[in-house]
């Protein structure tokens, strides 16, 4: 609310490729926030926006990943396809095994794009840490010599769709986040101005010790609005 009353737009962009935005939407809602899907990019929809990039669009996709990119792949007119892929497409796989793994090794060493999602080594659970996209992506790495295209933070992909969604000039856009190494890193990467606040991850421990540093800090969202309100 405080964003609109400003005439402010913003895209929230997530790492996360297992769920989609229409999930993201309703668990916002629950807390009383409010949006919609294309106000959403996460890294499940952002392979399906990069791809009419490198291939054309309706083009065979081998995928390595769950429901959510799968669905996004096919709304946006690709095929998915078990062989002869143009592309193959990596995300985090609960179902991973190893023959999909044989099979995009092969489509990959075969000359189609390697795509991954995110590099990201973790993400979190109610059981704790456990392995995310990265470690996959770079198995399939080390099986075809093949260096990936990222799509997610830190890459600069998924920073040039969320500004493409947003339809406004790179230089009147800023990265609002709490990761240094996904949020600020990837803004100063697209040129974008950054904002860290202490809410999520990162800490004033870590980021007296980090190389990255946001050009403006807030230490909450409070703060931010404050800040926003001079």
């Amino acid at each position: 609310d405080f964003l609109r009353a400003r005439a402010i737009r913003f895209i929230i962009a997530t790492n996360n490729s297992a769920r989609p935005s229409s999930e993201i939407v309703g668990r916002l809602a629950r807390f009383g926030i409010t949006i919609t899907e294309n106000q959403v990019l996460t890294s499940a929809e952002a392979p399906a926006l990069y791809l009419p990039r490198v291939i054309a669009r309706g083009a065979r996709v081998f995928l390595v990943g769950g429901e959510g990119i799968a669905n996004e792949l096919t709304r946006a007119g690709f095929q998915l396809v078990e062989e002869n892929a143009e592309a193959v497409v990596v995300g985090l796989d609960t179902n991973l095994t190893y023959q999909k793994l044989k099979r995009a090794a092969l489509e990959i060493r075969r000359g189609a794009k390697f795509v991954g999602t995110n590099a990201d080594k973790t993400y979190p659970t109610e059981e704790g840490l456990v392995p995310g996209s990265g470690p996959i992506i770079a198995a399939l790495e080390t099986a075809t010599d093949v260096a990936p295209i990222i799509i997610g933070k830190p890459e600069r992909a998924l920073f040039d769709i969320a500004i493409e969604k947003l339809a406004a000039p790179r230089e009147c856009v800023a990265m609002l986040g709490d990761r240094l190494d996904t949020d600020i890193e990837g803004a100063q990467r697209a040129g974008l101005r950054s904002i860290l606040v202490f809410t999520g991850v990162a800490t004033r421990a870590s980021l007296e010790h980090s190389d990255i540093q946001p050009d403006f800090i807030a230490e909450n969202l409070d703060a931010l609005r404050e800040m926003w309100s001079r």
